[in-house]
């Protein structure tokens, strides 16, 4: 009786050990396929982590102008990694304020750089909450330009124009929405 007991366990395990290796197996074939494809962290599929600053941006229906510049500049997958990441994200509202003509001009893959300049002018690397923001201070975005911000009336401002509008907390950083889009010198 012992004997058989033994014999059925050992061969319980012998299955869950073979069904653990093809799930790992399975997951290693989808991430090759994945990386094979040429996707990066943007590639990930994870609906029960917080969203990363890219995903937030996507689910907002304030952002599609944002979100389909990101794309243009192929920004997505550098946005998409560990970060952290303080984004100032300008509305669809505040893209509009921008000529048609500009805004077409620079969606155009020719304007690559132009445009990826423009949106790591929105960018610094670490997290800036508004309760850490001080009137005057500056902060070195990614494309090494500086904005600066100004607190007023208990409202903080990106270079004297842009109002945070809301602040989204991400897996990867934060969200600041602003009102203006912020342009480089």
């Amino acid at each position: 009786m012992k004997h058989l007991f033994f014999s059925i366990l050992a061969l319980a395990l012998l299955l869950v050990i073979f069904a653990c290796n093809q799930t790992t197996t399975t997951d290693s074939a989808t991430t090759a396929d994945a990386t094979a494809a040429g996707a990066g962290q943007s590639a990930v599929q994870d609906d029960i982590s917080q969203k990363n600053v890219v995903q937030i941006a996507v689910g907002s229906k304030d952002h599609t102008t944002l979100v389909a510049a990101v794309k243009a500049a192929a920004l997505v997958d550098a946005l998409s990694n560990a970060g952290p990441f303080t984004v100032f994200a300008p509305t669809d509202a505040a893209f509009a304020k921008i000529p048609k003509e500009t805004l077409d001009n620079l969606m155009k893959p020719e304007n690559k750089d132009a445009l990826s300049n423009i949106l790591e002018y929105h960018t610094f690397v670490g997290v800036v909450k508004v309760e850490q923001m001080r009137d005057g201070q500056k902060l070195n975005q990614v494309n090494l330009k500086n904005i600066t911000l100004s607190v007023k009336d208990g409202k903080v401002l990106v270079n004297g124009t842009a109002t945070i509008l809301a602040s989204v907390p991400a897996s990867n950083g934060i969200v600041h929405v602003i009102d203006a889009v912020l342009l480089p010198e």
